[in-house]
């Protein structure tokens, strides 16, 4: 097994505790900060990277390297349900799952409870992880809106003079136009981007999945692609406007989390290709995973392509609601899309959404169902198969998880993050074990919330290790240092 011949260094250390000494012998290394891919060993004495040397060589065609180095991994976008919600996640609880999912910073979303619209409910999120004991690092957004109701602005200045990394209403879209504008403007001059949840509040009312064959035939509310774009279409427009008029030194940025349409990328494209200064994220089950997914198809989308929906490929039973997410998983062509964008640049980030909800929250009909995929254990495990599948390759994948989230959220997030393997840096590292898959199960996931669509299936990658800052934040129970 290459974690007896491969992993050194170890001695009885345990999660928490600073890395004295780790020896990573030619595991297949990828930096995507410089660029660079390859056999190589890697050495962290006393938390930092002391050694970093690149053997050189190939992986045959049609292998895969065994034991798979990463740099710390970004998530843009985790929900961890404290305050207000604890029953579903707490800080504790969602940095666990993030350190097995190879995650060594989040982004926390504000839409707790109450939410995190003012400096007093971010530094109580901050103290709960804090007190956690976890090395994973903890950035929070603060509201868009003030309560999120959509009414008037949040404490925007103070927000960010506590630290918030940016400003989101995800769940609800900025309705007002006039709001979003004013939130565009002042988030600029702060420093700070405004993260949308891009939807259209009146073509999506009611809505339970995706609009198309599958919602007809489950007889199920359709949830148009329009519900999307044409929100994505208005906060360009906005963008734009309030980019022309801004002062010199205070120019505006807007991300689009979690966008699911071909579509809403092709606006995303345009937009770039004027200069606007726009971003945008997709999530895993959206690259691998589809609409056939809510009637009981189990085929990943690269596989569904070939092939309209069809009563042969039903391995599940129908409606099951831990496929209800928002925005819903969308077709095939969707998702191939999604994979292009992230080929072609247009797409910055991957970002998993992670969103655990209670048994009692899912346990009811399907268009009643609270929305969300526990995701942030899986996250990587899916894009491993999309690039066993050949839909990204690996480069590409790690940058949209590493590089690509910290320039979406720039200065605000400061110094000290993932930054690749940098001698003399603190080490965030992640060790994935490639040579054998890890069985999704309620018991397996450390997040509290169960609400996956993955239970039961196989996933390529399982993580080892997680080091973050220098000190172990996942340690796998069966790890043979040898």
């Amino acid at each position: 097994m290459p974690r007896r011949s491969a992993v050194g260094g170890l001695d009885d250390q345990r999660a928490g505790e600073r890395c004295q000494r780790l020896e990573l012998e030619r595991a297949w290394l990828v930096d995507p900060w410089t660029g660079r891919e390859g056999v190589g060993s890697l050495l962290v004495e006393d938390g930092r990277i002391a050694d970093l040397r690149w053997a050189g060589g190939r992986v045959a065609p049609g292998t895969r390297p065994e034991l798979l180095v990463l740099p710390g991994l970004t998530d843009l976008h985790a929900h961890f349900r404290e305050p207000g919600d604890e029953d579903a996640e707490t800080i504790a609880t969602g940095l666990a799952a993030a350190a097995h999912g190879g995650f060594t910073r989040v982004c926390l979303m504000p839409n707790t409870t109450p939410p995190v619209d003012g400096p007093g409910v971010l530094r109580q999120v901050l103290a709960a992880a804090a007190a956690s004991g976890s090395p994973v690092r903890v950035d929070v957004y603060g509201t868009t809106s003030a309560g999120r109701g959509g009414l008037g602005l949040s404490a925007m200045g103070e927000l960010a003079d506590a630290g918030a990394a940016g400003f989101s209403d995800d769940g609800s879209p900025v309705a007002d136009a006039a709001l979003f504008r004013n939130a565009l403007a002042y988030a600029g001059a702060l420093d700070r981007v405004v993260v949308e949840h891009a939807q259209d509040p009146l073509l999506t009312a009611g809505a339970e999945m995706h609009e198309g064959l599958v919602a007809t035939i489950l007889g199920l509310r359709g949830w148009p692609r329009a519900g999307e774009e044409a929100a994505v279409a208005r906060a360009l427009a906005i963008l734009d406007e309030v980019c022309r008029a801004a002062p010199t030194g205070a120019r505006p940025r807007l991300h689009l989390t979690h966008l699911s349409t071909a579509g809403s990328l092709d606006l995303i494209r345009r937009a770039k290709s004027t200069g606007l200064p726009v971003t945008c994220d997709v999530t895993p089950h959206h690259l691998a995973l589809h609409d056939g997914w809510v009637a009981g198809d189990r085929r990943w989308a690269w596989d569904a392509a070939a092939a309209p929906w069809a009563g042969s490929a039903v391995e599940a039973a129908p409606y099951d609601t831990a496929t209800r997410v928002n925005p819903p998983l969308r077709t095939p062509a969707d998702a191939a899309a999604l994979a292009a964008g992230l080929r072609d640049g247009t797409v910055d980030a991957i970002a998993t959404d992670h969103a655990p909800h209670t048994a009692v929250a899912k346990a009811v009909e399907y268009g009643e169902a609270a929305n969300g995929i526990s995701g942030i254990e899986t996250g990587l495990g899916l894009l491993l198969a999309a690039v066993d599948a050949g839909v990204l390759d690996l480069p590409t994948a790690t940058r949209a998880l590493t590089v690509g989230p910290e320039r979406v959220l720039g200065s605000a997030l400061g110094a000290g993050g993932p930054a690749g393997f940098e001698i003399g840096a603190p080490a965030d590292v992640v060790l994935v074990d490639r040579s054998e898959g890890w069985m999704v199960s309620a018991e397996g996931l450390l997040s509290k919330g169960k609400n996956s669509p993955l239970l039961g299936r196989e996933l390529g990658g399982r993580v080892l290790l997680t080091v973050a800052g220098g000190r172990f934040a996942y340690l796998d129970p069966g790890l043979d240092a040898g």
